[in-house]
């Protein structure tokens, strides 16, 4: 492949991977506003949803499947040369929205329990 078609192979993926990335944090954003609402069901499937990736992620050694992909087409390793997001972003995404997650699920479980007769 030459330079020209690998750099636009290279924004393909960053544009799927960064909409991805998006669906995931709005999900992950999703569960405890509709907890607060009590859609507790509807909540459950978001984080359900999240929990999936999540799995994908563990089983792929942490990475997102589309890095090795985007890695094919550039020498660049900054944390965010797989998707159009701040560096400083790119780095921490999982520790910045795995404690969202688990504090939309922590708030979700324990809404829903207090609201069980």
């Amino acid at each position: 492949m030459d330079n020209e078609n690998g750099r636009r192979a290279l924004i393909a993926v960053k544009i799927v991977h960064t909409v991805v990335w998006a669906f995931f944090v709005l999900c992950i954003l999703a569960i405890p506003v509709l907890t607060g609402r009590g859609e507790y069901v509807a909540a459950a499937w978001f984080a359900g949803i999240v929990f999936v990736e999540v799995l994908v992620i563990m089983l792929n050694r942490w990475r997102c499947p589309l890095t090795p992909l985007a890695a094919r087409y550039t020498e660049d390793r900054r944390p965010n040369f797989d998707i159009f997001l701040p560096e400083w972003i790119a780095r921490h995404n999982k520790t910045i929205f795995g404690a969202l997650y688990f504090a939309g699920v922590v708030y979700l479980v324990l809404s829903w329990a207090a609201q069980r007769p």
